[in-house]
């Protein structure tokens, strides 16, 4: 059985829907966003099938929909739940599944667990999310440090948007990533650029 998928990044607003969808158009994978935090009107599960072109893909429904845009602990209280992590199960699926989380590694899903827990639970290879902003080094090496100090591994390190070299060739020499993605800045964002997108990574 083919390990799930999770992309993850090192912070909010760096990608990841984006870049779930170029997964999921690459592999013709499945999808699953399993905490919606707010936009449920326009979910990422939403904004992912609005972009993939292949019909072999299966999209999962939430695990928990929870109304306000906060960190998930926040929005569950204020929803007047607790997000428990032994109810969420994993869909069925015989096809590679991408994972979406929220946030990135050390947000919070209750008083005590964390996305990170998530993946540790369900044995998922990671795909950690990258983006070039001053501060984004310590975030991209926080984030690696902790997934190599519980053991997960990590698929691939994504860049995605603009360029940076100081701080690229900084993290792949600290590191030592094994496999790495560009994805460049996409100005509109359609099926067309996803499509073209998906076939121009190396994954």
């Amino acid at each position: 059985m083919m390990k799930p998928l999770f992309v993850t990044g090192i912070g909010t607003g760096i990608g990841k829907t984006i870049v779930s969808a170029i997964l999921v158009e690459k592999l013709k994978a499945d999808y699953w966003k399993p905490i919606q935090s707010g936009d449920l009107d326009n979910s990422d599960s939403d904004k992912v099938k609005s972009l993939i072109s292949n019909t072999v893909s299966k999209f999962h429904a939430e695990a928990y929909l929870l109304t306000q845009p906060f960190s998930p602990h926040k929005s569950a209280d204020i929803d007047g739940i607790r997000i428990n992590l032994d109810s969420i199960q994993i869909p069925e699926t015989k096809n590679q599944l991408i994972i979406e989380g929220a946030g990135g590694l050390m947000v919070p899903l209750n008083e005590h667990e964390l996305i990170i827990d998530l993946i540790e639970k369900w044995q998922a290879e990671v795909i950690l999310v990258s983006r070039n902003y001053l501060g984004s080094i310590n975030h991209t090496l926080l984030s690696l440090q902790e997934l190599k100090r519980r053991n997960i591994e990590v698929k691939a390190l994504v860049f995605n948007g603009r360029v940076d070299e100081y701080s690229e060739s900084f993290i792949l020499n600290y590191c030592k990533i094994e496999k790495t993605l560009r994805i460049p800045e996409i100005s509109t964002l359609d099926k067309s650029a996803i499509f073209h997108a998906a076939q121009a990574i190396g994954l």
